[in-house]
């Protein structure tokens, strides 16, 4: 693991970075001031799926490995992966891909789990799996099969198609595949489900809106009359909590006050939260434009720009290429979910405040890359 580390650290390491949240995250150059968020980038669980990929490269020599998606959500990582020689496999593999694998072949399982039907197959293979599931979306799982077992539908708050979310959902079924569960993705649809908890309505309509978001066989008389709130641990928690208030409030109109068949419990990821508390504590300071470095399909990272755009002009961006010039910039828009480019967004002032931050997906490297091309477009000197 010390050869692993060292690896990693080659690939993923910023010296830049260090110094910056050692000083206290603010870097003043020349008549540029870079603030970095507290807490940014690589989170616990994203770094031991890191380690354990780049691990079985070195245990497994001889043997194919192949990785099941995306080890997280962000691109240049996932490009490293494959300059290793690691192999690729959809997140929910298709008979090619099952057909591919076979005995003495390694599968490597990414930090947001997988489905169990997608795991029993790989196993039929005869192939061997590391798994590198994060420990904070495994107990999520635990909560779910809990809820399975005791006759609770699961209301797991969560984008339906993100590969954490089929990987709980497919949990929230429970061992006889007899568990319910039904996602939902905002506070609209929760409003929605909560309506139907309170007076009733239209099966049929019911199902039409979330016929592909729920287990087989569901039905919106029967599986709402005890439920269990969980989520992708990425979401963000403002939301999750305005989500939970409504549902159990449905549940107590309908029960006259007695809301003991809701049930929650905090499954929201530790590091999210730091992050996104940090965020709300770097946007108190005097900022004139916030850059968020990361995964264009990284949950959490999409939420810190959710929270960045509600106070100041705030730039998605993958890395540091998308910094064209001090006009144009490459930027992924979260409303219309694709990357656009615009002009304008480097104000000319000759004093500029710019916050730095991170999703749990996003190395040090390319935050350090983000930092060095902003002060360069500003034309100021960056650090050694």
């Amino acid at each position: 693991m010390l050869e692993v580390q060292a690896q990693v650290e080659s690939h993923y390491h910023s010296h830049l970075v260090n110094t910056l949240r050692a000083e206290g995250g603010t870097m003043i150059t020349g008549k540029t001031t870079i603030r970095l968020a507290k807490q940014f980038g690589f989170c616990y669980g994203v770094e031991r799926a890191i380690d354990l990929a780049y691990a079985a490269t070195k245990v497994f020599v001889g043997n194919r490995i192949f990785l099941l998606g995306e080890i997280i959500h962000n691109p240049d990582v996932n490009a490293q992966m494959q300059s290793l020689g690691i192999r690729h496999l959809h997140a929910r593999p298709t008979s090619s891909d099952f057909e591919e694998i076979g005995t003495g072949d390694i599968v490597v399982v990414p930090a947001f789990g997988a489905e169990t039907e997608t795991i029993e197959k790989i196993k039929s293979r005869g192939c061997r799996i590391v798994d590198t599931t994060c420990g904070d979306v495994m107990s999520v799982w635990k909560r779910v099969r809990q809820n399975a077992r005791e006759g609770v539908t699961s209301i797991i708050h969560g984008k339906s198609s993100h590969e954490e979310t089929l990987a709980t959902a497919s949990r929230a079924r429970g061992a006889d595949g007899s568990g319910r569960y039904l996602v939902v993705f905002d506070l609209e649809e929760a409003e929605f489900v909560s309506r139907f908890i309170e007076g009733g309505g239209d099966p049929k309509e019911f199902m039409k809106r979330f016929g592909s978001v729920s287990s087989p066989g569901f039905d919106p008389v029967r599986d709402l009359i005890r439920i269990g709130l969980a989520n992708q641990t990425t979401m963000l928690r403002s939301e999750t909590e305005a989500i939970q208030s409504r549902l159990r409030d449905a549940i107590a109109k309908r029960d006259h006050g007695d809301t003991s068949s809701f049930r929650v419990f905090d499954t929201i990821c530790g590091a999210t939260q730091e992050r996104q508390d940090s965020l709300f504590e770097l946007l108190d300071k005097t900022l004139d434009l916030l850059v968020v470095v990361g995964g264009y399909n990284s949950s959490n990272t999409t939420h810190l720009v959710e929270i960045g755009t509600q106070r100041i002009p705030s730039w998605f961006i993958r890395n540091a290429s998308c910094l064209v010039s001090k006009d144009e910039i490459r930027h992924y828009d979260i409303h219309i979910k694709q990357e656009i480019t615009s002009t304008g967004w480097l104000p000319e002032s000759s004093s500029l405040s710019i916050g730095i931050t991170a999703g749990a997906s996003c190395p040090n490297n390319l935050i350090e890359d983000a930092i060095r091309r902003i002060l360069e477009l500003r034309g100021e000197k960056p650090p050694v």
